[in-house]
């Protein structure tokens, strides 16, 4: 095995890494993490699918008969792994504003019990996402193989986990949760955007939906899909502004084809069809159908576009 001088490098990375923490008003401590861990995180949500579909995504020799055993005992270990990285972030999060540690731990164990007690509605609103793809693709087979091997679906799974951690005050194991499956699936959802029930994914790829996304019930979208923002505001010295409504709202039944741009906060009123590729910066009326087509035909008889 060939040997380096890597001396001088340990030290040199060590000097950056220090002056990085000063830059960030980072705190030192030799014998703690500083912040969640994706990997834990990562092995606590595959724990969670196992929870969510025992017999499914749950380990290969799983029975019936223990069924409930093996759920209890896998949901005990995942709840308390992310009590240790909602812990984490919450003292992160406090670090230029340092707060009793007790009560840190005990607004993080508040926020994972009260997340725990949503599961049972997170598989009701997964049923009818599975569903929904099933119904929506005449090549699925089977609801059980749509949640083996839709992207949508797994993307879905992720992000019904991710979005109640979210709104529990706990937005970096959200995007945790969010990012392992934009990195397995190319459908980047933010943890943010509100996502109604039976909504379908169909294939996905280069699918992105905004933090402020609003989507209804019985929703149905193609890959290369964006729910975006149409521009970024900047403060009066350049900075982007943070928050504020800045992506589409899609009402009820809306159907978005392959490719298709909607930007800024507007509205898809309830039934809208948005035909592929095309860029929509304007909210569209309730039943209405924007294809290229009539984008065309719009553009023609009023050049200004407006």
């Amino acid at each position: 095995m060939a040997s380096f001088n890597v001396t001088g490098v340990v030290h040199a990375l060590d000097g950056i890494r220090s002056a990085w923490r000063d830059s960030q008003r980072r705190a030192r401590e030799p014998d703690a993490r500083e912040f969640p861990s994706r990997n834990a995180v990562a092995e606590a949500v595959e724990a969670l699918k196992g929870v969510l579909f025992p017999m499914r995504l749950g380990p290969v020799d799983l029975h019936h008969t223990s069924e409930n055993f093996y759920v209890g005992y896998t949901l005990d270990a995942a709840l308390n792994s992310l009590l240790t990285q909602a812990h984490l972030e919450l003292r992160y999060a406090s670090r230029l504003e340092p707060a009793d540690d007790a009560l840190l731990q005990a607004r993080a164990f508040g926020a994972i019990d009260r997340f725990a007690q949503m599961l049972p509605e997170i598989r009701r609103q997964l049923d009818h996402d599975v569903l929904a793809a099933y119904g929506g693709d005449p090549a699925a087979t089977s609801v059980d193989e749509v949640l083996l091997c839709y992207p949508g679906v797994l993307a879905l799974i992720h992000h019904r986990l991710a979005h109640p951690l979210y709104t529990l005050g706990l937005p970096l194991l959200a995007r945790i949760i969010a990012e392992l499956a934009h990195s397995q699936t190319g459908i980047d959802i933010h943890p943010g955007a509100r996502i109604g029930d039976s909504f379908f994914i169909d294939h996905g790829t280069g699918v992105v939906i905004g933090e402020t996304a609003v989507i209804g019930n019985r929703v149905r979208i193609y890959q290369a899909v964006t729910l975006g923002a149409k521009r970024f505001a900047t403060d009066a010295e350049g900075h982007l502004e943070k928050g504020g409504l800045r992506h589409p709202v899609v009402e009820d039944d809306v159907v978005i084809y392959a490719g298709a741009t909607i930007l800024g906060r507007v509205t898809l009123g309830k039934g809208a069809v948005i035909g592929g590729n095309v860029w929509v910066t304007s909210s569209v009326p309730p039943g209405a159908s924007i294809t290229q087509a009539n984008l065309r035909h719009a553009l023609c008889t009023d050049p200004s576009g407006e």
